[in-house]
């Protein structure tokens, strides 16, 4: 028999966001307290009494609901058996979606078993590095990937969190802060209210560190070589991290944390949120993106704050009562390393290996500074309009080497026209239409001229006679397949 399936956590971030206690939902579900403490932490299945009563009471649709976790579970499952470690096993797609229906712990512990594999495959790269350099033999540490662990905890919570939106609000009320003297605010509420002494100091004296705390004398350094946006956002992140410490445990408590380090890491991921919502309130932001059309430059004048700093805060506009644009969002240095990546339009990200290098993103460093559109086309046909600027990151001076990224965002292309970007963007022409992949090895497109290795599910077909588009696809098989 198929099992129900367990949402203990849906239900769980449904009540925190609406400002609910288990007592106060159990009796507005017509459940004890108990019974809806073993549901949200998955002892219980949500019944389909239960689940209209939900969809009543949230005013949700219960098919994404209800499915929403099954098709994640789908899409990790998929990307698993398109590893070159399952080549030649046939594994078809309806395989993937029985094996869900069927059974959704097994789907869990198959993926988890992969990740686990994956994590062994880059300690064992790590290993090899440190082997071929004698100069690194003294640490053979293992390498995990907290930061993996970490975009896998603010997907799950689609990167919305009420309690921090909350403890924001608080802030910005309780100690009257200055819009436009937020600095000085911040400085004097660290000061006056947590007694910790803020100095700004010169490169030399901040060790290559923006911020530096030091508990021992309650002193806070902030690098002159900092701009003063980011000196703000720099000092509502301390103020999250020495005020909001068990909101963070409670917040991490569902979270899937295999180390110490990906703990740390999480609550520097959320001091950054806590921060974001300081510098941009969130219903003051949300209206000023509606009624800017979403021009992310004049939000970042508006706000006082980075073109980086405003994407981020556009990927929280999540509040169940009052949504932005779902967008996602990626980041990417010049040698198409992810370093960052949050899926919130339902575009298909590769999770292992480097994006799509027909993706605008990539392009961006062509063109430092200057916003490129692109209306791109997976291969499952779902279409979106993206934007991506390349950042250049400063600070240390002339002999310190400056840092480059670019910056990718984008929306399902029905909210395209929301966008001040998409002016004057023909988005049913097919001749605009730029077709991407979420990586080579998971891409079916045969036809692409950039391709660095085969698709996963294709056997290369080399003859050294013929040149294809691509040295993995004859022309040949390029004719019988199109």
């Amino acid at each position: 028999m198929p099992e129900k399936p367990r949402l203990g956590n849906k239900v769980r971030r449904l009540r925190l966001r609406h400002g609910l206690t288990q007592v106060e939902l159990a009796r507005r579900l017509g459940i004890s307290p108990s019974y809806l403490n073993l549901i949200e932490h998955n002892q219980r299945a949500v019944t389909v009494p239960l689940l209209l009563k939900l969809g009543q009471l949230f005013e949700i649709n219960l098919q994404d609901f209800a499915e929403g976790d099954r098709a994640h579970l789908l899409a990790d499952l998929t990307e698993v058996f398109e590893d070159a470690l399952f080549e030649g096993h046939e594994v078809k797609p309806a395989d993937l979606q029985d094996l869900v229906a069927t059974s959704a712990v097994v789907s869990r512990a198959v993926v988890a078993l992969y990740r686990g594999y994956r994590r062994t495959q880059d300690d064992a790269t790590a290993l090899a590095e440190r082997l071929s350099d004698v100069g690194l033999l003294s640490s053979t540490e293992v390498v995990h990937l907290p930061a993996e662990e970490i975009t896998d905890f603010l997907q799950e919570t689609m990167n919305y969190f009420p309690e921090l939106e909350a403890a924001a609000e608080r802030l910005c009320r309780d100690e009257n802060l200055n819009r436009d003297g937020l600095y000085v605010s911040l400085a004097n509420h660290l000061t006056d209210s947590l007694g910790v002494e803020v100095r700004v100091v010169p490169t030399h004296a901040s060790s290559g560190a923006v911020r530096r705390y030091d508990p021992e004398n309650r002193r806070l350094f902030l690098s002159e070589m900092i701009p003063v946006s980011s000196r703000i956002f720099q000092l509502a992140h301390q103020i999250a991290l020495l005020t909001l410490r068990e909101t963070f445990d409670d917040l991490m408590r569902d979270a899937a944390l295999s180390t110490p380090d990906s703990e740390a890491l999480c609550r520097v991921a959320l001091a950054n949120y806590f921060a974001g919502a300081v510098v941009m309130p969130y219903q003051p932001f949300l209206d000023a993106a509606r009624s800017l059309r979403y021009d992310i430059e004049l939000l970042e004048e508006r706000f006082g704050t980075s073109f980086e700093q405003v994407c981020h805060r556009l990927t929280n506009l999540n509040a169940p009562t009052s949504k932005g644009v779902a967008f996602h969002l990626v980041r990417v240095d010049m040698a198409g390393n992810v370093s960052k990546r949050f899926n919130g339009s339902g575009i298909r990200l590769a999770r292992y290996g480097g994006a799509c290098p027909r993706w605008n993103v990539h392009e961006a460093f062509t063109t430092p500074g200057m916003i490129r559109i692109q209306v791109s086309r997976q291969p499952d046909g779902r279409t979106y309009f993206c934007i991506a600027r390349s950042l250049r990151k400063g600070g240390g001076g002339y002999h310190v080497p400056q840092s480059r990224f670019a910056v990718g965002l984008g929306c399902e292309i029905a909210h395209a026209r929301d966008l001040v970007y998409a002016d004057g963007v023909d988005l049913e022409n097919p001749q605009t239409i730029v077709p991407i992949g979420p990586g080579c090895r998971l891409c079916e497109r045969l036809d692409c001229r950039q391709r660095a290795f085969p698709p996963i599910r294709h056997h290369p077909d080399v003859d050294e006679n013929v040149r294809g588009l691509s040295a993995y696809v004859s022309a040949k098989l390029e004719n019988q397949r199109s």
